[in-house]
């Protein structure tokens, strides 16, 4: 009977006890999925360039990437510049077709310019002439300043077609052009030309009309040693649009945005007329009637001793405020003859600290109340003021209208003509086109590759960076385990490490606690009091990664 009085009360134990074990192999459990979950990798994805293939109809389409056709059809020219001295009058500049110097795409090349503070010209006639008619005009390229940009420019030519044929190995910088684009730079005037070459429809003069500047700023190519890609758009219905990297940054009409302007005003000043001898400009004149006044003294000064000012007491009048040094002595290798007679240094005289000055006192100079400095008499308005004179307008004999400005003269050839003070100027993927379309196709499969694995390397730089900073383990990073360069300081010595020996230790006595029967509370309390010592948070692992640990 007493056997069964007692049931209830070991049957409620033992319920705990398995609702307890239950817990703690739920928590172990849960804690081994925490720690040895998978980590999924993201799949990176390599940027893989391919050299487009010809775009049908294009005038000029060129990658540099094959070197058999590159030699066949670009010419380096052989001339001289005129007007400089024979040393630097030749075209010398070194050209080479290689591959860029900062994370190229693998099979990619571009021409560049190896040279600098010499003159470099090369060009290369289009398959076809291009001639403005009814469809737009495109010209893209790019242009990667590997060394910055002192003074000097990465602009192309876009050189006009001549009757006979065009004799490109004496390209030089006064071969006519018809378009001139691109970035220059000097100093800190920092430019993207456009330029085309207008011509008269009554004389046949040409005249050079430049674009307004960019409304953004376009410093940045200039700096930053990237690739960057220029393209012009000029419409049949005469506007145009200027796009650096895909964004416009300047757009106008070649009717109203150009300087000087394509069409000449319909009037102009006569110059053979003249302002009339009794023609007065003058608003204002001095008052003939005014007198100077007898009081008037010109010659007063500005400033005067201040006549109300009163020696300080105790002035030392017959001190003076400097006086040779005491402790200076004569050096021993000084010569009179050589260096004239030795003088001892000067220093403040120290008796002055004590006294309001020394030396001669001399009062303080004010503003002189009477000064009033040349007279002059006033102003009035002039009775015979007539007005800003101007020459009457005449009809401007020059006078011409030209509405279709679009219009130029045919182009022939592509041409860079620099001279620059930075070398490492790369060239590359050139197009020369009458569809925008073929402009953007070219660039999605060129200029945009470029872009994206320059960013995914920053990307992997931005990310090693942080974790040099935090110490965060990486994708190829055992699990657990994170390596530190840095040295560890005294406290962290103190605290274990996730997967240290001291703490493995602790969890092996814990697992012999929990197999002898001492049960999770004896080490729960190990930890707390631990914890209230040291308030970090403590590393936790599954009991099956101990017992592997164990063994």
């Amino acid at each position: 009977m007493g056997w069964r009085g007692q049931t209830p009360a070991v049957v409620a134990v033992l319920l705990v006890s398995a609702l307890v074990l239950c817990g703690v192999g739920a928590e172990d459990d849960a804690e081994a999925s925490i720690i040895e979950e998978p980590v999924v990798e993201e799949e990176e994805v390599e940027v893989v360039y391919v050299t487009p293939k010809a775009i049908d109809g294009v005038h000029l389409m060129e990658t540099f990437d094959d070197m058999t056709a590159f030699e066949k059809t670009w010419i380096i020219s052989k001339a001289k510049k005129e007007g400089v001295d024979e040393d630097i009058a030749k075209y010398d500049g070194r050209w080479v077709v290689e591959a860029a110097e900062k994370m190229p795409l693998v099979g990619d090349q571009g021409l560049v310019l190896k040279s600098k503070a010499k003159h470099a010209a090369i060009s290369v006639p289009l398959e076809k002439p291009f001639v403005f008619d009814k469809k737009p005009f495109v010209v893209q390229y790019e242009v990667n300043l590997q060394s910055g940009q002192e003074c000097g420019g990465a602009y192309i030519k876009l050189l006009s077609a001549q009757d006979g044929g065009m004799n490109l190995k004496q390209f030089n910088d006064k071969t006519p052009y018809t378009v001139m684009f691109g970035p220059d730079k000097c100093g800190n005037d920092f430019k993207l030309h456009f330029i085309f070459r207008h011509v008269n429809p009554i004389t046949g003069e040409i005249e050079e009309k430049h674009a307004k500047r960019p409304r953004d700023k376009i410093e940045e190519p200039f700096k930053d040693k990237k690739p960057h890609l220029y393209t012009l758009i000029i419409h049949p219905d005469n506007t145009f649009e200027i796009m650096l990297d895909h964004e416009v940054i300047n757009s106008g009409s070649l009717l109203e945005d150009f300087s000087p302007p394509v069409n000449p005003p319909k009037e102009i000043d006569d110059p053979e007329d003249s302002m009339p001898d009794d023609w007065d400009e003058r608003e204002k004149i001095p008052d003939p009637d005014a007198t100077k006044p007898d009081d008037w003294d010109e010659d007063a000064p500005f400033r005067i001793p201040d006549p109300d000012a009163v020696k300080p007491a105790g002035w030392l009048d017959n001190e003076p405020e400097m006086v040779p040094d005491p402790g200076s002595v004569k050096p021993d290798d000084w010569d009179d003859e050589m260096d004239g007679e030795w003088e001892a240094p000067l220093i403040n005289n120290p008796v002055c600290s004590e006294a309001p000055g020394c030396g001669e006192w001399k009062p303080p100079v004010i503003d002189n109340p009477n000064y009033k400095g040349k007279w002059r008499p006033p102003m009035i308005d002039n009775p015979n003021y007539r007005g800003k004179w101007t020459p009457r307008k005449i009809p401007n004999p020059d006078y011409f209208e030209d509405l279709e400005p679009f219009k130029m003269t045919t182009i022939g050839a592509v041409g860079i003509e620099l001279w620059s003070m930075s070398d490492n100027i790369l060239f590359d993927n050139m197009l020369v086109t009458d569809s925008i379309s073929d402009a953007q196709q070219f660039a999605a499969e060129t200029f945009d590759l470029k872009i994206m694995k320059l960013e995914k390397g920053q990307d992997t730089k931005d990310k090693d960076a942080e974790r040099k900073k935090t110490d965060e383990p990486a994708e190829d990073d055992p699990q657990g385990e994170v390596e530190s360069t840095e040295k560890p300081s005294e406290d962290s010595k103190e605290k274990p490490d996730v997967l240290s020996e001291e703490h493995d230790v602790e969890s092996d006595a814990a697992d012999e606690k929990e197999e002898e029967g001492e049960g999770e509370d004896t080490a729960d309390e190990e930890k707390a009091e631990k914890s209230d010592g040291d308030k970090s948070p403590q590393p936790r692992t599954s009991p099956r990664l101990r017992k592997t640990r164990k063994e």
